[in-house]
């Protein structure tokens, strides 16, 4: 295929699954670019990235190119097949078009045949190569943060304010360097998405840098294992969130009332911070039953009289 190569100026225009309107931004790909990218760099070729508009909509998009500006186009990670990557060959037929780290599934597709070289991570009849992603240059680790909202409790009628919080939240969440999981205070023994056992649900809430939650046991689970919580009270003018946050002694929390991006800000910097230690120091509390609770006086109330 080395007959199709054109000279010319050396631009690189660097595209894949995430470059297409409808296509997917995996973490793999990504992270397989970086790699491609850093190669690129220590060449001192330049390069351009195009991105889907649907995951990147600032980004350079298919619709921003002009081929003409280019004299190689190089596609990173996943499979060569589909249309899509079909019309890459016709729009770019000027180009010298390169796969790298990719998959083929049938070699004599057009999708396969259009490339000039196929520097395949897996293909049929040889031997498998390691993932871009793998060499990738390293990330710093960002906070892993457990999200724990709720939609029900209709027993607070008119002062339920849980859509207009959870709105709220995961709008702000969503513009956080973070990692985010969605997690379930509810157990449920058939359901593989939940867990069955408190023992579970405190296990990964043990390894968390922070929980966001309007749950009152979001709140108390995530402390009682030694993770700092941002906790909201979802109830206008406070409700059992509220009096346990007090009850607990801890301070990062807001009202629904006072959802604002800026006290957000102030008690996430602070729980990934000072409030390392206030959770830690609460956990020990918890263990040691510093403070009395409902159980204490059980017995004396179930005692005949």
């Amino acid at each position: 295929m080395d007959g199709r190569e054109r000279p010319g100026p050396r631009r690189v225009l660097l595209t894949g699954w995430f470059s297409f309107r409808d296509g997917e931004a995996t973490a793999g790909d990504v992270l397989a670019l970086r790699r491609v990218e850093e190669v690129l760099r220590g060449a001192g070729m330049a390069y351009d990235v195009v991105w889907s508009p649907g995951f990147r909509p600032e980004a350079p998009h298919f619709g921003d190119v002009r081929p003409g500006d280019y004299s190689h186009l190089v596609f990173v990670c996943g499979p060569l097949h589909g249309p899509q990557v079909e019309e890459l060959h016709r729009r770019f037929a000027h180009c010298v078009r390169i796969a790298v780290g990719t998959s083929v599934i049938d070699p004599d597709g057009a999708a396969v045949t259009g490339f000039h070289h196929v520097l395949a991570r897996d293909a049929p009849g040889s031997e498998p190569t390691e993932d871009l992603a793998a060499r990738a240059p390293a990330v710093p680790a960002r906070p892993v943060v457990g999200v724990i909202l709720t939609h029900g409790q209709q027993e607070y009628a008119g002062r339920r304010r849980h859509g207009q919080v959870a709105e709220r939240v995961t709008r702000w969440l969503a513009g956080k360097d973070c990692a985010r999981l969605e997690l379930e205070t509810r157990l449920d023994t058939r359901d593989w998405h939940l867990s069955a056992t408190p023992a579970q649900v405190q296990s990964v809430l043990a390894r968390l840098d922070l929980v966001v939650t309007d749950r009152l046991h979001g709140l108390v689970l995530a402390l009682r294992v030694g993770t700092p919580v941002l906790a909201v009270d979802p109830v206008a003018g406070g409700a059992k969130v509220t009096a346990q946050a007090r009850a607990c002694g801890w301070p990062a929390l807001l009202a629904a009332e006072r959802l604002e991006a800026r006290r957000l800000e102030r008690w996430w910097d602070w729980c990934l911070t000072s409030g390392r230690v206030a959770a830690r120091q609460l956990r020990d509390a918890f263990r040691e039953g510093r403070a009395p609770d409902g159980a204490d006086r059980l017995v004396e109330v179930l005692a005949p009289r």
